[in-house]
């Protein structure tokens, strides 16, 4: 058989392991019939899998994303974005779904982590070895390597293109790093988010205006295409570019065009993480711009602009993939929330509650991140997560009829796993730091297998609150002291080069880690990748998190763990908020209760020791006679029969076809109809809005007076508005009536709409009415909202006028 010492050195990457193997070593494995019969048998299930046709009758999808995670030796990604990325593409594959993916190649990838003997990050970034990645060049008929080239200021760009088979999903990446390019420009493609800003301008416009020239000279086309945050958003200019250029459309009728087709998805919680660019850089990377597009400067910057008469507002990449797409989505209920609220000012005249900006809770790919011993199991009891419907509840009820030695004895097996790799990385790591022999035969004599342990492994970011568990370290100590309730803690994560906050985190935890009393008992595993992360979220108990609110878009580490039968202790955000069931896990409330986050971060540590203490560990350690936690495998059970069915990627990728794919692909096509004549029809009809807008004006309002005497209750309310409409019809606005809460003068929460109703048309009006029953008494404020309307509109906001009467 093979090597487990090679296995191990290739970085568990075959063509790496290949390239380690003598040709002795390799003669043997060919002579050998056991293998060999094995080898056969992966291969046929591997052309069974590959030959499954594609589901034609759903739409194709460009999908467009800077990073990528599918195993740690391919250094695509940096943390959850890139790995959830890889997830949809390989759950894309399983789904035959026709899906094609643009990215990035990077030399570098992002960084590998050590760290100094004082506990400092050191950012190692060493050179992908390219031979040994599962990947080929793209050639064109001729044989030769395709490239594609992209405008710069005063030069040409290169890329050429490599193409990785993620099952039957195709993903490109381009890589600057050729000889075509001078040296500067070489360096786009080393460092996923590394350089300064004008680097990353250069990523993006690469990744965007790229990728779309790449699939046009590879003469593919798509029925959507999907930003996955806002890196991917110059993608619209390019493809705005071609409708004007190649369709002879105006620039607007264009916009109709790319914004059906166009999907933008964010993943940010919070202002500062979205990616803008000052005007001056988009000046000299995009001046030529305008004019392909028809367009004056200010009217192209405005594209990117909350406030487009603000010279000091940046140009925002968000911005612009939502002015350029017909839906936007965040990843969970909070953050589809927390998203609304933070694009108000985009769409003035709504509120944030009745803008268009959806979500799809995040989901993982299951036959990744459920260890193989939880798939033996449950195919043991005949639920096999490959061919079943894994979104089906029905289908995890299995583990309801699986007896609890069973699963507790696979759990047990999963966390000796964990302790085998800790104790051999953790002596590895601390001997390559120059720790004491003593102190590093203390920290490997702690690992217990009859411990709780409880991991914490995420991007250390300052609002994942890493270090809340620390703020009483008496109480810690006592707790990880206990001899008969012994509990261990285990932390993972890499914090940006950039981000000095997020090092001193991770300084602070290992200086803890180092003191006496809690060597062994808290432990920080060097350079988190997707290795680690496989066996830390299926080898600990409980799985622990504790993100700011709301600032955790969804926090798919959980749901990892949830898969593995590891149960989670979280703030109530991101996916927690949707997922956690009474008895299957534990929650920190949602809301918060102090403005001030120093006291919050107090009272939520003090919560997170009484829940450990007083909940966590005196369930786990209630045994009955055979030794085995019944109650505590219980909430295992309620983990994979009421949560795990949720959180798949399965229903994720089903989600996103049927809230907007599918739509998007239908509307797009009736746009696209006899040469694009709804999408000109519609262009005409906004601009003939437009020239009449400020016509229109009150002839006339009627409505029910409180201040002379009040509606008494069971009293219909009536209202009724006659305007002079110009050049318009009545069936070109509506008028919404509001009824909220009123501060300085105007309406700031929604209590109930309605839409008013056309009573009459006639000599250049048009009078809208509405009545409404009173049936609760009370003090209401109302406004009136003039807006244009067109059934063809995907939604409100699609066409922002608004004017309140």
């Amino acid at each position: 058989m093979v090597s487990p010492h090679l296995w191990e050195r290739s970085g568990y990457n075959p063509m790496a392991m290949l390239e380690l193997m003598t040709l002795k070593e390799i003669n043997e494995l060919a002579s050998n019939p056991e293998f060999l019969l094995r080898l056969d048998f992966v291969y046929r299930e591997f052309e069974d899998y590959m030959d499954q046709p594609l589901d034609s009758g759903r739409p194709s999808v460009a999908y467009f994303c800077m990073e990528y995670g599918f195993h740690s030796s391919l250094k695509l990604y940096s943390g959850g974005l890139g790995v959830l990325a890889g997830d949809y593409l390989k759950q894309a594959s399983d789904s035959g779904v026709r899906m094609v993916a643009v990215g990035l190649l990077f030399r570098y990838g992002y960084f590998s982590q050590s760290f100094t003997a004082g506990g400092e990050q050191i950012s190692d970034y060493i050179p992908q070895k390219f031979s040994n990645l599962p990947m080929l060049p793209v050639r064109d008929v001729k044989g030769d390597w395709v490239k594609i080239s992209v405008s710069f200021p005063g030069r040409l760009v290169v890329a050429k293109v490599w193409e990785v088979n993620v099952g039957r999903v195709k993903l490109f990446l381009l890589d600057t790093d050729i000889d075509d390019n001078n040296a500067q420009d070489r360096q786009i493609t080393h460092k996923l988010y590394g350089g300064d800003w004008e680097n990353r301008m250069k990523q993006e416009l690469l990744l965007g205006v790229g990728g779309v020239k790449m699939l046009e000279y590879l003469e593919l086309s798509f029925d959507v295409y999907h930003c996955n945050e806002g890196h991917a958003a110059f993608s619209v200019l390019e493809r705005l570019k071609d409708y004007v250029q190649n369709h002879v459309m105006s620039f607007h009728q264009a916009l109709e065009t790319v914004r059906a087709q166009t999907l933008f998805t964010t993943h940010t919680p919070v202002p500062a993480g979205h990616d803008a660019f000052s005007e001056d850089m988009m000046r000299m990377y995009f001046a030529h711009f305008p004019e392909k597009l028809n367009l004056s400067w200010s009217e192209f910057i405005a594209l990117g602009k909350i406030h487009p008469d603000r010279q000091d507002e940046k140009f925002s990449m968000s911005v612009l993939a939502m002015s350029c797409s017909q839906d936007v989505n965040g990843v969970s209920r909070i953050h589809g929330r927390v998203t609304r609220e933070m694009f108000t000012d985009l769409y003035p005249g709504y509120f944030a509650e009745e803008l268009y900006i959806d979500y799809v809770t995040n989901g993982v790919h299951l036959p990744t991140w459920s260890s193989q011993e939880i798939q033996n199991l449950s195919r043991k009891y005949e639920f096999d997560p490959n061919r079943c419907d894994q979104a089906d509840p029905a289908c995890w009820e299995v583990f309801n009829k699986m007896p609890d030695d069973e699963i507790w004895e696979v759990r047990r097996e999963l966390k000796r796993k964990l302790l085998d790799f800790l104790k051999k990385k953790m002596a590895k790591d601390m001997t390559h730091r120059q720790e004491s022999p003593r102190h590093i035969i203390n920290v490997l004599e702690h690992f217990d297998e009859n411990a709780l342990y409880i991991g914490f492994a995420r991007r250390f970011a300052t609002y994942k609150r890493a270090h809340l568990l620390f703020k009483n370290l008496d109480k810690l100590r006592e707790l990880v002291n206990n001899q008969t309730r012994p509990i261990r803690f285990v932390y993972a994560g890499k914090a940006h080069p950039a981000d000095k906050a997020g090092q001193d985190y991770i300084k602070h935890i290992i200086e803890i880690s180092r003191i006496p009393e809690f060597a062994g008992k808290i432990v920080f595993v060097e350079n988190y990748d997707m290795e680690v992360a496989r066996l830390l979220v299926a080898g600990v108990d409980v799985w622990l998190n504790t993100p700011t609110r709301p600032l955790e878009a969804s926090g798919t580490s959980g749901i990892k763990a949830c898969l593995n039968g590891v149960l989670n202790l979280s703030v109530l955000d991101g996916w927690w908020a949707e997922g956690y069931v009474p008895k299957g896990g534990w929650a920190l409330k949602e809301s918060r209760t102090y403005e001030d986050q120093a006291l919050q971060d107090e009272l939520d540590s003090e919560t997170l020791y009484n829940l450990i203490e007083e909940e966590v560990l005196p369930l786990y350690f209630h045994r009955n006679q055979n030794d085995v936690p019944v109650d505590w495998v219980s909430y295992i059970k309620k983990n994979f029969t009421a949560i795990a069915p949720h959180f798949t990627m399965k229903r994720m990728l089903d989600e996103y076809y049927s809230k907007f794919y599918i739509p998007q692909a239908e509307r797009s096509r009736d746009l696209r109809k006899d040469n694009y004549a709804a999408a000109r029809a519609l262009s005409s009809w906004k601009r003939r809005i437009m020239r009449n807008w400020d016509q229109i004006s009150v002839a006339e309002i009627n409505v029910h007076d409180s201040t002379v005497s009040p509606l008494l209750l069971g009293q219909d309310f009536y209202a009724s508005v006659t305007l002079n409409m110009g050049e318009l019809r009545a069936e070109d606005l509506a008028l919404d009536i509001i009824f909220g809460q009123k501060e300085k003068d105007r309406v700031h929460k929604i209590i109930f709409k309605t839409e008013m109703k056309v009573k009459s048309v006639g000599n250049g009006q048009a009078t809208y009415e509405v009545v409404i029953p009173n049936p609760r008494s009370g003090v209401f404020d109302y406004a009136i909202r003039m807006r244009p309307s067109n059934p063809a509109l995907p939604n409100l906001q699609d066409f922002n006028l608004v004017k309140w009467l």
